[in-house]
């Protein structure tokens, strides 16, 4: 659970096994020996954090369908990001179960949303302030659902608790973009991924393989 916190790579893993803990099976023990073994072959990598950097917020939510086997439940995932540097990510088991992919994206983008308002909050701090902030999500029809007021039908069944969404739009503080599901950064903290999408976003998270030789490459080029 401690590498979660700088290896996004990581965090769906070991939350899937994290839920068997109680009781594991051998099946379970064999994925945490897998984990083990993927940690084996890739020791050095990290994220990396240039001293240079754009401050910009943006966000990216998604969700599965229903994914965990036993529960039917979706499996909410966010990422936000400071220009191009990941600085917070989080995967969260969905409360309940919905009946489409639709309120599934809407609940995860709620839980982004709200991640998003504690940022923007602390940047101010700092003197950041933040409007307009881009949130990139999947599925056009949650989309629309947070933009369009007219399709309660879609909407009746989700808790109330999720509607500030649509709030938050109206005022400004975020906008809503579609994202093709090739490029849905956050795709890696809700789903299991086979070996070539996890390196493409593995890439794109900006996680790099800290060898002696590589460090001393970026310090390098740190200093140019």
């Amino acid at each position: 659970m401690y590498l979660t916190t700088s290896r996004p790579d990581l965090t769906f893993v070991v939350c899937m096994c994290a839920r068997y803990q109680a009781t594991p099976t051998k099946k379970y023990l064999h994925a945490v020996k897998r984990i083990f073994k993927y940690l084996q072959g890739t020791i050095n990598q990290g994220l990396w954090y240039p001293k240079d950097f754009s401050i910009a917020l943006t966000a990216y939510a998604d969700a599965d369908h229903a994914g965990c086997q036993d529960t039917r439940r979706s499996t909410s995932g966010c990422m936000q990001l400071l220009g191009d540097i990941l600085v917070s990510w989080s995967l969260k088991r969905q409360k309940s179960i919905v009946i489409s992919s639709t309120k599934a994206e809407y609940i995860a983008m709620s839980g982004c949303c709200a991640q998003i308002l504690w940022m923007r909050s602390q940047l101010t701090d700092y003197d950041l302030r933040f409007n307009k902030i881009p949130m990139y999500c999947d599925n056009k029809s949650a989309i629309a659902l947070c933009c369009n007021n007219v399709q309660h039908s879609l909407s009746k069944h989700i808790d109330i608790i999720f509607y500030f969404n649509k709030e938050k739009v109206e005022n400004g503080v975020v906008e809503l973009y579609f994202v093709n599901t090739e490029y849905q950064l956050a795709d890696i903290f809700t789903k299991a991924l086979c070996r070539e999408r996890i390196e493409f976003l593995i890439n794109k998270l900006r996680m790099r393989s800290f060898t002696p030789k590589t460090l001393k490459l970026l310090a390098d080029e740190a200093e140019e």
